[in-house]
């Protein structure tokens, strides 16, 4: 077999001057991770979510990211992150009085949104002798019929004849420091970003036992934007950097919030994982708008910078 490579990047979030809030820096450090995967030259593009800033209340977003993609002339496979359909499911409100939790949950008509500029939001594929499976995570524990159709189609991955080489790309981590770590409490001041950064813990045992069946080698999610790397029960779980910014440094004490992407090598002795940082960070100050998940009545649409017509 000859050697190969591919490579995954996430969390861009370029956002659009057309918003209640935009960063120029994060549109020009995408920018700048675009062509150094694009001088790579890889096999194919793997983005695992976080593609817009706001693509869950912007369709535009979405669209002008598709084009993106396009426009770069390597094969690409998307998984949505939670700025492009909404959060895990919770009922109840967090700490925090500047974001309203509930509303922000994904919803069904966001994810069909997502599909049709990006395709199914589960899908697996065979290259040489990997196979990569990913999947819209944030579905899991909604109660949404989607996740009804998520949980069939994870069930039967995994009785599939395995491959060589089995990678799952998810947004959310499947845990912060323990895989048998209990269920974080949103209200809990000290355990609402563990609980925002991480799957269910009630969905957390099922998962695994998919990964297990399925021969998994490599789990890779980004969301947290900081580098770290676990290895349980024989898995790798990749956890990547962003290229829009860096955050949670201080969590684990080998954490790394440098912004890059992943570049992966395949051989006839493996596969090996590669950090490519990148070749220049923006120093751009400019930005306007809030940051976080902020409510609809602090989104002003009247400080954007682009005053035109929309495609919402």
């Amino acid at each position: 077999m000859k050697d190969w490579s591919f490579v995954y990047v996430a969390d861009m979030q370029p956002g659009s001057p057309k918003s209640f809030r935009f960063n120029p820096a994060l549109v020009e450090n995408w920018q700048t991770a675009r062509k150094q995967i694009m001088e790579m030259k890889p096999e194919f593009m793997l983005v695992g979510g976080d593609v817009t800033r706001d693509g869950s209340i912007h369709r535009y977003e979405l669209d002008e990211m598709k084009q993106d993609f396009d426009a770069m002339g390597v094969p690409y496979h998307v998984i949505p992150g939670n700025m492009d359909t909404g959060n895990k499911h919770s009922h109840r409100q967090g700490p925090y009085s500047e974001r309203d939790d509930v509303s922000l949950n994904i919803t069904s008509f966001q994810v069909k949104t997502f599909e049709q500029y990006f395709g199914p939001s589960q899908w697996s594929f065979d290259h040489e002798n990997v196979r990569v499976s990913g999947f819209c995570d944030m579905l899991l524990g909604s109660g949404l019929p989607e996740e009804a159709e998520l949980w069939e189609w994870l069930e039967a991955q995994a009785e599939r004849p395995p491959a060589e080489h089995q990678i799952w790309l998810m947004h959310y981590a499947m845990f912060i420091n323990d895989l048998n770590e209990p269920e974080f409490d949103i209200t809990d001041p000290e355990g609402y970003f563990e609980w925002y950064f991480a799957i269910e813990q009630k969905c957390r045992g099922r998962l695994l036992d998919i990964f297990k069946a399925a021969n998994t080698e490599r789990v890779i999610t980004g969301h947290i934007h900081c580098r770290k790397d676990f290895f349980v029960d024989g898995i790798h779980f990749d956890l990547a950097p962003g290229t829009c910014f860096g955050q949670w440094e201080d969590k684990w004490p080998d954490g790394d919030i440098t912004l890059g992407f992943f570049r992966y090598d395949v051989s006839d002795a493996g596969m090996t994982k590669t950090f490519v940082p990148l070749e220049k960070v923006s120093e751009r100050k400019d930005a306007y708008g809030p940051g976080g998940h902020p409510k609809p009545e602090a989104r002003d649409y009247s400080i954007a910078w682009d005053q035109g017509e929309s495609l919402d």
